[in-house]
């Protein structure tokens, strides 16, 4: 299902499970072994991800997931956020060619990569909406990441599917080119990065990946708690049966009749639409000349408190870095002055001048 070429410095993995490159648990299982053993192999400085087939993936594998519990639906997200993960940390450049469909979790992990480089065929797209879910892989927060919020909204609310020149000029794909010198524009990429000093890229590209979104595990996180709980629904199970029979789906979920559990973050008290709302209910009230009415938590005192606790935050990890600098010149100060001569060690002890004593 995946196999691997080397071209010098650059390793080639090329997805090829007919008749769509689905996503499945052993084809996850066999890239992230592959990304993991390329990426400690020292004599690779780049990677490119490329399909044997006319379309790069149609995503995930929805027969599995139709069978699935919120559970099961939570850890299968948890492997795809791993395999995610597993391309945006490693410390190598990694390129995906991107030719023909592009579509859910494949989506998702062309977003986690460093470099897109489309074909003029290629079509991008976050479909879940259409079967009762949300992208579950990272694709909420990446995409937004790449493109910015309206435009990741429209994106996955509407399941709309955006070609690789809209894609490009959104940013999220660096360049399209013919589909014949897509392999080769891919390569060219790699080549180029390859030749560049390899601990420096890797500085790069963590330095970029945290200034651009410093909370991300928090992100990814919370879209898994989401995509698990939405597996508890009827939406999630009647549209991908819809999709598996290629019927139209009949949804007959509400937010009105999902129970109002407290895990969807728009039902428990004091989730940011209650504060909304209790807010121009005081608004209201105020207006009306009534005494404002304790209906909720003060959105001033909830910020009062983060701020409190931010703050509480930043002291104790500073207390806790400047104890481990202390802690690391300490050891320093020591591997230093065991290293000296016997004798010169004591008349350091006893307080002479030399360089282990000068070390701060």
């Amino acid at each position: 299902m995946v196999r691997t070429e080397r071209q010098g410095p650059v390793a080639v993995l090329t997805l090829d499970h007919p008749p769509v490159n689905v996503l499945t648990r052993p084809l996850l299982e066999d890239f992230a072994t592959r990304i993991i053993g390329l990426t400690e192999d020292p004599s690779v400085r780049a990677i490119v991800i490329a399909s044997a087939l006319d379309g790069f993936s149609g995503g995930a594998d929805i027969k599995a997931m139709v069978k699935m519990d919120r559970a099961e639906a939570s850890a299968f997200s948890a492997e795809g956020h791993a395999v995610a993960n597993l391309l945006e940390c490693s410390p190598l450049p990694v390129i995906v060619a991107v030719n023909g469909f592009c579509f859910g979790g494949a989506c998702e992990l062309s977003q986690a990569c460093d470099f897109i480089v489309a074909s003029e065929d290629a079509v991008f797209g976050q479909p879940e909406i259409f079967i009762g879910v949300i992208p579950g892989w990272g694709g909420s927060r990446r995409l937004t990441r790449a493109v910015g919020v309206a435009r990741a909204r429209r994106w996955i609310m509407t399941g709309e599917r955006i070609p690789a020149r809209t894609a490009c000029e959104w940013g999220l794909v660096d360049r399209v080119v013919p589909r014949e010198k897509l392999l080769d524009q891919a390569m060219a990429v790699a080549n180029q990065l390859s030749s560049l000093p390899a601990l420096a890229l890797a500085a790069a590209k963590y330095s970029v990946n945290q200034a651009s979104d410093p909370s991300w595990l928090l992100g990814l996180e919370f879209e898994r708690e989401l995509w698990g709980l939405l597996f508890e629904h009827h939406d999630q199970r009647e549209g991908m049966r819809a999709f598996l029979e290629k019927r139209p789906a009949v949804y007959t979920d509400r937010i009105a009749r999902t129970g109002r559990r407290a895990e969807f973050p728009w039902e428990h008290a004091g989730s940011p639409w209650e504060i909304a709302k209790d807010q121009v209910l005081r608004m209201k009230r105020k207006t009306a000349g009534s005494p404002p009415a304790r209906m909720g938590p003060n959105p001033f005192e909830i910020w009062e408190r983060a701020e409190a606790h931010r703050e509480a935050g930043m002291r104790a990890f500073e207390v806790f870095f400047a104890m481990m600098r202390h802690a690391t010149e300490s050891y320093r100060n020591w591997v230093q002055l065991m290293l000296l001569p016997s004798g010169t060690s004591e008349v350091s002890a006893a307080g002479s001048t030399n360089d282990a004593d000068r070390t701060t």
